[in-house]
């Protein structure tokens, strides 16, 4: 070994180092194609070829359309997504790999579904190219009416769902508390200013006594989204405005967005709590950073509910403020009564609430977990992504709360 190779022995497993990820550069592109591939390979068999005999110019156009489709989807998810300095024109590309990633979802899904019918078909004895003919037209069918169905529910002012919340600890004074949630906003590159002004109208409508905000409130930096944001400023309740971050946040400008919450006069939890006063009796409000935010390696942040629930009166009922519903676990041992959730979406475009549920212990709803603490998780306002939400609808949430 020379000196140099004794002075810094780190430098001898270089090489490894530098093979990783060179590794990373040629596995990753392999599953992203592979993964695109075959989110075209079937419904492009299903609808263009599978025994229906379509005219050779049918195929050959169909063909087309879902090679330049293929191309289309990673490369613009790739411009539009990829972090870095804002260019002109990103958003536009986000925007065309969005709507191309939820179509082609919503066109496998269907398609794969479809083998349901052509199984009926043939047991009923229909004969190709009939039986393909009627898959092939059912299927087109059933994935234009999700989509144009999906993106009229991503876009509409999310319906009011409303919870009653038995809180044991809670005071007499408090009872009846309202407490609004609007969560995972996104906004994002397809401009939604007038959407968030009709959301603003929604919740003011609902008269909140606590409202909160629980994270993604945006895909990208505070001046890029800062118009679609601001009617926060204008959305009103009695007691108490709360926001806490979520991982979207953690792409960019956690702290920035923190921070523009406070001038639009909204309390950032970041790792605090407020307390509420009425009468005699009291109830903190906590919040706590993602649970991403540690590993993102933005100074400071990383959830922290020792901290947030630093000083406060352990008899006193806790309302927590926790973006991921996977967070609750943490919640359970400090005796939290209620957390707060959203980040799931509800699984956004079906089937997706089952591979959200390997991640998260609660798609959607009010569960109980270990003896005291209740969960609620919201299927969110926005949406991320694809301008498309299949049979996972939005939702304000308005959560009342009752003294036991």
């Amino acid at each position: 070994m020379t000196d140099r190779q004794t002075q810094h022995p780190e430098r001898s497993a270089s090489p490894d180092r530098q093979v990783r990820p060179r590794r990373r550069r040629i596995v990753l592109p392999a599953v992203v194609f592979g993964v695109c591939a075959a989110l075209f390979a079937v419904p492009t068999w299903t609808v263009v070829f599978a025994g229906a005999q379509w005219p050779a110019v049918a195929q050959v156009v169909g063909t087309v359309v879902a090679v330049v489709a293929f191309v289309a989807l990673p490369t613009a998810m790739y411009l539009g997504h990829r972090p870095g300095p804002e260019r002109s024109g990103k958003d536009g590309w986000a925007r065309v790999g969005d709507v191309l990633l939820g179509l082609v979802w919503i066109a496998f899904v269907w398609s794969v579904l479809s083998l349901l019918l052509r199984l009926g078909l043939f047991v009923a004895g229909v004969d190709d190219p009939l039986r393909s003919r009627i898959v092939s037209v059912a299927t087109v069918i059933v994935v234009v009416v999700l989509a144009v169905w999906g993106h009229y529910e991503a876009m509409r002012t999310p319906r009011v769902r409303h919870t009653t919340v038995q809180i044991d600890r809670l005071g007499a004074r408090f009872d009846g508390l309202r407490v609004v949630l609007v969560t995972d906003t996104h906004f994002g590159p397809l401009d939604r200013t007038t959407w968030s002004h009709r959301l603003t109208d929604a919740v003011n409508a609902l008269a909140p006594d606590v409202l909160a905000h629980v994270g993604d409130i945006a895909d990208g930096p505070v001046d890029r989204r800062r118009q679609q944001a601001a009617p926060l400023e204008s959305m009103l309740a009695s007691a108490a405005r709360v926001y806490v971050t979520g991982n979207h946040e953690y792409f960019g400008e956690a702290q920035a967005w923190l921070d523009h919450m406070e001038d639009l006069g909204w309390n950032s939890l970041h790792n605090r709590h407020v307390v509420l006063h009425r009468g005699g009796e009291k109830l903190i409000i906590a919040g706590v950073d993602d649970a991403t935010a540690k590993g993102s390696g933005t100074p400071g942040h990383g959830a922290d509910l020792v901290r947030a629930l630093a000083g406060t009166d352990p008899s006193t009922p806790v309302l927590l403020l926790a973006h991921q519903p996977k967070q609750i676990d943490d919640a359970v041992r400090a005796g939290v009564d209620l957390q707060v959730s959203g980040h799931t979406h509800g699984g956004q475009i079906w089937p997706f609430s089952a591979l959200v549920r390997l991640d998260q212990p609660v798609v959607h709803g009010l569960s109980r977990h270990g003896a005291r603490t209740q969960l609620y998780t919201s299927r969110g306002s926005g949406f991320w992504g694809p301008p498309f939400r299949v049979f996972a609808p939005s939702e304000i949430s308005v959560l009342t709360l009752v003294a036991g």
